[in-house]
């Protein structure tokens, strides 16, 4: 894991809560700009499982399970988010990308800190 790409993942997570909010406070629905800070999130989220799983060795990191459980369910929350956004026809679905967003954002700083974890 690279802090690089948690920070790129946690400012776009964040961008989609704020563009989530944004769009509940002005009781409008979700739009295109939605879809794509979502897509970029989904794109980094996949780039950042792909290295992890390459990066990945006997001792990397101290609790497998839980570091994967939080990595498959970092890459799920975002597409279920616009899939739940995009099937809810009122003004609330920008916040349920807005807590899919804030929910990315609190697990990737979480998989950083298992990565780095020691088996100690």
């Amino acid at each position: 894991m690279q802090l690089p790409l948690v920070v790129a993942i946690t400012v776009v997570a964040t961008l989609l809560v704020v563009a989530g909010l944004a769009s509940t406070l002005a009781r409008r629905r979700t739009g295109l700009v939605h879809l794509v800070l979502a897509g970029v999130l989904e794109a980094l989220l996949l780039l950042q499982a792909g290295a992890a799983l390459l990066a990945m060795d006997g001792d990397t990191p101290a609790d497998p399970p839980t570091f994967l459980g939080y990595l498959s369910g970092a890459v799920l929350i975002p597409v279920a988010g616009v899939l739940w956004a995009r099937s809810e026809v009122s003004r609330w679905a920008g916040t349920v990308l807005a807590v899919a967003g804030a929910s990315v954002g609190v697990m990737v700083w979480r998989l950083l800190e298992l990565w780095e974890a020691t088996g100690a």
